[in-house]
């Protein structure tokens, strides 16, 4: 383990002890406010605390385990020496461990998110590719247990979308799906050529987690222009009779959100404007990331479209992701739904380059 690593826990270590004592002191007890911040505080260091414990006796057994190894006796040397396998792994995985729990959890982890999807280089193409982009994460959700709700889409004309705004509603949401955030390519000969030639388009993705009362931005309401119209689409005879999609422009920034999922206008209305709010809370995280760190690798969350993530090759059944060099044979299984073959190792990749940092 390295020293910067085991001095941090070390000194987290310290602070879960001096927690406890406060705990017990009758002045912390009268301040309930006081009590509670110490309590959730203990309730976050003691797991880490007592796992750095184990680990730490786990490497004095060990120490002893390698003692005995030498030892004159062929029995005891044999017996030793199985004993320092099995304690070399449990450290590994103790060390590995520990590791992690030093990451700090994204407050953002367990949000909903809004998808949204649009068509760019490619035409037809990229709308129908669109489409498929919206298939999977559909059907991913399913896996997953969450629900999907269309708020806004436009159609191609030879079927997909030209563009879709969806919000997705479950455990974990945003945890599993903020690497997707970016522009994905597709290569593949379309059902329209005739001479078989490869085409390539490319789509947008931003994954934009749903943000919390506390965190709303303070908008104010003088800079919002609100159009209300007829929804399109889906929907029966009701569409065509009132005007219950709603279109909010925020006028400082330009941005453009819309919704015309639900019959009432009024809810359509608090949907546009949860999603205004997730734009304008992203696009501020935006400006103080590449402010503090424009090196980053995987670009997590920003919705940044200017960068290729990933390209999804049809004849040869192949997937890469170009954040990590993934390279997936499994083209097939990924377009349906199985995207944890994706997400894991991009997880990995982000918890490495925070811990990198915190080393």
């Amino acid at each position: 383990m390295k020293d910067s690593i085991r001095l941090r826990l070390e000194r987290l270590t310290d602070r879960c002890d001096e927690v406890g004592r406060l705990l017990a002191e009758p002045e912390v007890l009268e301040r309930p406010d006081r009590f509670r911040e110490l309590s959730m505080e203990y309730a976050r260091l003691e797991p880490v605390a007592t796992a750095f414990r184990a680990w730490l006796e786990t490497g004095r057994q060990l120490e002893a385990a390698r003692g005995m190894a030498s030892d004159p006796d062929p029995e005891v040397r044999e017996l030793a020496s199985a004993e320092v396998d099995a304690l070399e792994q449990k450290v590994a995985e103790g060390e590995a461990a520990l590791q992690l729990a030093l990451v700090p959890p994204d407050p953002q982890d367990e949000h909903n998110v809004f998808l949204e999807i649009r068509a760019a280089a490619g035409g037809d193409e990229a709308a129908i590719f669109a489409g498929d982009l919206f298939r999977m994460y559909s059907r991913y959700a399913d896996t997953q247990g969450w629900q999907v709700e269309v708020l806004s889409e436009s159609r191609g004309e030879h079927g997909g979308y030209r563009e879709i705004i969806s919000r997705i509603v479950g455990r974990g949401v945003y945890a599993r799906l903020k690497f997707e955030s970016g522009t994905h390519r597709v290569q593949r000969v379309p059902a329209t050529e005739a001479q078989g030639r490869i085409h390539t388009s490319t789509c947008t993705v931003a994954i934009l987690p749903e943000v919390d009362e506390v965190e709303r931005v303070d908008v104010n309401p003088a800079d919002l222009r609100i159009d209300t119209y007829r929804a399109s689409g889906a929907g029966g005879q009701h569409v065509n009779k009132t005007d219950s999609a709603v279109r909010i422009t925020h006028l400082p920034t330009g941005l453009v959100v819309e919704c015309q999922d639900e019959r009432s206008q009024h809810k359509n209305r608090a949907r546009a404007m949860s999603l205004l709010n997730a734009k304008l809370l992203a696009a501020e995280r935006d400006r103080r990331q590449q402010r503090t760190d424009a090196t980053r690798k995987l670009q997590v969350g920003t919705g940044d479209r200017s960068e290729r993530v990933r390209t999804y090759n049809v004849p040869q059944g192949r997937m890469t992701d170009h954040r990590i060099d993934l390279t997936l044979y499994k083209l097939e299984d990924i377009m349906n739904g199985d995207l944890d073959a994706v997400i894991e190792p991009l997880a990995r990749e982000y918890r490495a380059e925070q811990l990198a940092e915190i080393a």
